[in-house]
């Protein structure tokens, strides 16, 4: 029995390494192959750990309110809206599309969004100081009532005033007391929110930062890749310049022409915009935050000015037969009355500087 003990343990041995031997070692390549796979997917696994972060479009739902008192400041859901009896006819309530990093809304909040992922939602207490700012007692001042319009010369009404924003708090006699602190000034604000997705296309991307500067304007807007002729200079071989040449000899710059690609948008701006001063004043900056944000060349403008922007496209045609006729003093008169212009002044004004003349 002990010898047979001893041959059947060598063979036990044998039988193992046999079958270490049938497995053949991995290959170079398969090891390398196996190493990136490996790689791919931690940095995936990171990425996704890393959640949203700043550049990424999201489109947010959100509701904010003071905490004292509960007064709504702002939201994107329609119910809520609803409840509140704000006036749906000035603007549309969904999901807003922001730029994580771009300060489309109060830092904090931001920072809460950041690593979130799709679905996520939270609430954020913003202080008043990060918010619209602390209450400035120094900001409430007495001025001249004759600055303010006579039709606003009442308790409550918003005015501005010389460039600031602000509102009457009492008028007596020639003087006014007016509030310029914002109205919200002091006010820590609670902010609740939902992440609803994230937002890839180009298009959707620009009218979601579109909306964020104008409101709900709509343009219709296309994003397009032109191939243009560029014309560039040449500059000289420098082995052909003596420095002792003088300037009217120097050879003549020489110039090539080259097709190149240009990233534009083109938005076309809707009529009611013409007299929109946001947008007027604005565009240029709106344009190049277009621009840096959406990686583009350049942004094209189209408006369309059809003559039937009101006063302005009757007055064309009124300065061009002045004598003409009563329909057309009638047209201008309605339209002077839309504008809240007296026509009776402006005849008067027109009439001395007729004399003066």
């Amino acid at each position: 029995m002990s010898g047979n003990e001893g041959t059947d343990a060598p063979n036990e041995e044998v039988v193992s390494d046999a079958d270490d031997g049938d497995s053949e070692p991995d290959t170079p390549a398969e090891t390398e192959a196996d190493a990136d796979a490996e790689a791919a997917a931690g940095d995936e696994e990171e990425s996704q750990s890393e959640g949203l972060s700043e550049d990424d479009f999201v489109r947010l739902a959100y509701t904010a309110r003071t905490v004292d008192g509960g007064q709504l400041v702002d939201t994107t859901s329609q119910e809520v809206a609803e409840e509140e009896g704000v006036d749906e006819d000035e603007q549309e309530f969904e999901p807003r599309v922001i730029t994580l990093g771009a300060g489309h809304i109060f830092e904090d909040v931001e920072e809460d969004v950041m690593g979130s992922e799709v679905g996520d939602s939270g609430s954020v207490t913003v202080a008043a100081v990060d918010a619209f700012g602390e209450y400035d007692q120094d900001e409430v001042r007495t001025i001249s009532a004759e600055k303010i319009p006579e039709d606003d010369r009442y308790p409550g009404a918003h005015v501005d005033i010389e460039g600031e924003h602000g509102h009457v708090e009492t008028i007596i006699g020639g003087r006014a007391r007016v509030d310029f602190n914002h109205v919200l000034a002091g006010e820590d604000i609670e902010y609740d929110y939902e992440i609803e997705g994230i937002v890839e296309d180009r298009t959707e991307r620009a009218q979601g930062l579109l909306g964020m500067f104008i409101g709900d304007a709509d343009f219709d807007l296309w994003i397009e890749t032109d191939e243009e002729e560029e014309e560039t200079v040449i500059a000289p071989d420098e082995e052909e310049i003596d420095e002792n040449t003088p300037a009217e000899e120097l050879p003549e710059p020489e110039t090539e022409v080259e097709i190149v690609e240009k990233e534009t948008l083109y938005l076309e701006a809707p009529p009611q915009l013409q007299f929109d001063q946001q947008w007027m004043f604005q565009k240029n900056q709106i344009a190049q935050q277009l621009m840096d944000q959406l990686d583009l060349d350049r942004v094209i403008v189209q408006e369309t000015i059809d003559g039937s922007g009101g006063m302005f496209g009757g007055m064309g045609g009124m300065m061009g037969g002045m004598g003409g006729g009563g329909e057309e003093l009638e047209e201008l008169e309605e339209e002077l009355a839309d504008a809240d212009v007296d026509a009776d002044e402006i005849v008067e004004e027109l009439d001395a500087e007729g004399e003066a003349e």
